[in-house]
């Protein structure tokens, strides 16, 4: 402050502090260089060789210092939430994401949906909703929900290919998802034909996917019975897209999780959206494991 401003007096101005003080600081720093770091020149001081050394060093020092606390400053104010996800979650979120924003205009929430887990501080990630296991790698998480599966379709192709009874439904078109290696695999069509008693198709489905999204938006589009999972499903059934002949549900093998990044919690907002999310996770968890019922079953 003394190099910039030419004079103690000046410097103290600046600081918000006695014009003692100041000189006091001054003088331990040249005690402790053993240096004089200024020499007078009229009514100012300037840089004495050792000072202008000194303080090139020192101010890109206190440069590097405020930036880090303005840094600072600007990422706990921030008005804004990056949640990671996997891209299937993204139809979970839909619904919880809009009631949120109606709810806290101005806060922008940045939804990337990513099949690998991301290193949360190194990317600038508040939170990451994972599947299973892969919740171990955060320090910080807690369980979302356990999902289900159901046969659906659309109402079109019900109409065309009418049942009576569930194992009817494994003689209709069916839609497989092949799910990443590394995770428990869901229930499958051989699952859920022990589960009712039928006998498992025989022939692997003409239609598969690896993104859960793409097979049920395939139903949608009519083309045959998809297992689709309760939390992805719900509204579309409730909205009449999609169809459910026979409430026959099987558990995934695993939950879901939410793991957050350690300091996030302490940004405005940020601690009231980790608790919308798991206030979401626990009605989810009613509805998948049939506490609460699908809001329509459908037509016979």
């Amino acid at each position: 402050a003394i190099a910039r401003c030419g004079s103690v007096a000046a410097a103290a101005e600046e600081l918000g502090v006695s014009a003692g003080a100041v000189s006091q600081q001054l003088r331990k720093i040249e005690r402790q260089l053993n240096v004089r770091l200024f020499e007078r020149d009229g009514r100012s001081l300037t840089l004495t060789t050792w000072g202008s050394l000194y303080y090139e060093k020192v101010r890109a020092a206190f440069d590097g210092l405020r930036s880090a606390q303005r840094m600072l400053r600007l990422e706990r104010s921030r008005p804004s939430i990056v949640l990671s996800a996997l891209p299937s979650v993204a139809l979970w979120l839909q619904r919880h994401l809009i009631e949120w924003r109606n709810r806290h205009p101005g806060v922008n929430v940045q939804l990337a949906g990513s099949e690998r887990e991301p290193s949360l501080q190194d990317e600038r990630i508040d939170f990451r909703i994972c599947y299973g296991a892969d919740a171990r790698r955060y320090d910080r998480f807690s369980e979302l929900f356990t999902d289900a599966v159901v046969p659906a379709c659309s109402p079109a192709f019900l109409r065309a290919n009418p049942v009576n009874m569930p194992a009817d439904i494994l003689q209709k078109a069916l839609i497989d998802i092949d799910w990443d290696p590394r995770h428990r695999p869901p229930p499958s069509w051989a699952d859920w034909a022990w589960s009712v008693g039928a006998t498992p198709p025989k022939a692997p489905s003409d239609l598969t996917f690896s993104l859960s999204g793409a097979a049920i938006g395939t139903a949608l589009d009519g083309g045959g019975f998809v297992l689709g999972q309760i939390s992805m499903i719900a509204d579309l059934v409730r909205t009449g897209r999609l169809v459910v002949p026979f409430d026959r549900r099987l558990s995934m093998p695993e939950p879901y999780f939410l793991a957050w990044e350690r300091d996030a919690l302490d940004r405005p907002t940020v601690a009231e959206f980790r608790n919308m999310l798991v206030a979401a996770g626990r009605q989810q968890q009613d509805l998948s494991a049939e506490r609460v019922p699908l809001a329509c079953e459908a037509m016979r």
